[in-house]
């Protein structure tokens, strides 16, 4: 039986599995969403700590800084593109992780403490709701566009769309999701220090997306189901857990390149479903109701 704190980190995990997920679909790579937790982290922290606002309100702000500083992070970032881009972000998420390490007021490398209030109910509920949102978009003349620019970024613009904007919106939206990961994440394990917001919490979210597929919204789930529960069944394992855990994933990679949870599967799954719904619908009443048997006449 697994504890319920892994179903809860699997929770977090797949928001920042989202927040790679909403970038790429522009396009774009981040590898720097560990700053924009740290931020949504430290950012709740103060309101919640120092400034004694409710947990939803320091939610809130930790989202609203995120997305902002994600819209600035991403002008400079529309010079650039490719692996250039990737080491611009990975230099972000050093930036804030070293804005932590020397800012006293959040503790410096002492670290943060005394955030609580994040439970499984909070969030799953998060989850549904921004899953649907996401869900919702994909089927969006704003996804259209986005994979419009993620296509071919000169065609995209002689087409009339804003590539620009379009670009900011995916990145700030992506560093909101990484945001509000980090704000349920601190005030669920109480203590923050810098170092838990380091390069490879950065590299994970790319390994949600990539195991569980990147066309797909239910990729990033899989994906981080799959990355956070293994661990924990590889646990009699001991010191040999992880060699087995990382040859695992390489497996799956190798097999399944294009991710667990394709774009063509959701397609077949989604006719399914309305071939279901259209065989209900076509069922008329009469044959919902038994036949009447007919009764023997009656003899005096």
């Amino acid at each position: 039986m697994l504890d319920p704190s892994v179903f809860l980190l699997m929770g977090v995990n797949i928001l920042m599995g989202w927040s790679f997920y909403v970038i790429l679909m522009s396009g774009q790579f981040s590898f720097g969403n560990a700053g924009f937790m740290a931020l949504g982290a430290y950012t709740a922290g103060v309101a919640t700590v120092k400034l004694g606002l409710p947990l939803a309100v320091g939610l809130l702000i930790a989202v609203v800084v995120g997305a902002a500083i994600g819209w600035l992070v991403g002008l400079p970032a529309l010079r650039i593109r490719g692996v250039y881009l990737a080491l611009a972000t990975i230099a972000f998420a050093f930036l804030v992780e070293n804005l932590f390490i020397n800012l006293d007021y959040t503790g410096a490398q002492v670290g943060f403490y005394g955030m609580s209030g994040t439970t499984l109910p909070l969030v799953y509920a998060l989850v549904v709701a921004l899953g649907l949102l996401l869900l919702r978009l994909q089927h969006s003349r704003l996804a259209r566009s986005l994979q419009a620019v993620r296509e071919n970024e000169v065609v995209a613009s002689t087409l009339g769309l804003n590539t620009t904007y379009l670009k900011l919106l995916s990145f700030s939206t992506g560093a909101a999701f990484a945001s509000l990961a980090g704000a349920l994440y601190a005030h669920y394990i109480y203590f923050i220090s810098p170092e838990l917001f380091g390069f490879f919490q950065s590299i994970w979210p790319a390994f949600y997306v990539a195991i569980g597929g990147p066309e797909t919204v239910i990729g990033p789930i899989l994906g981080a189901a799959v990355v956070t529960l293994l661990p924990e069944y590889f646990q009699p394992l001991k010191e040999w857990r992880l060699l087995v855990f990382g040859l695992t994933v390489m497996a799956l990679i190798a097999v399944r390149p294009q991710g667990l949870y394709t774009r063509r599967m959701q397609e077949r799954l989604v006719q399914g479903v309305l071939a279901l719904v259209g065989r209900a619908r076509r069922r008329t009443p009469e044959t919902l109701v038994s036949p009447k048997v007919a009764e023997p006449p009656f003899h005096n």
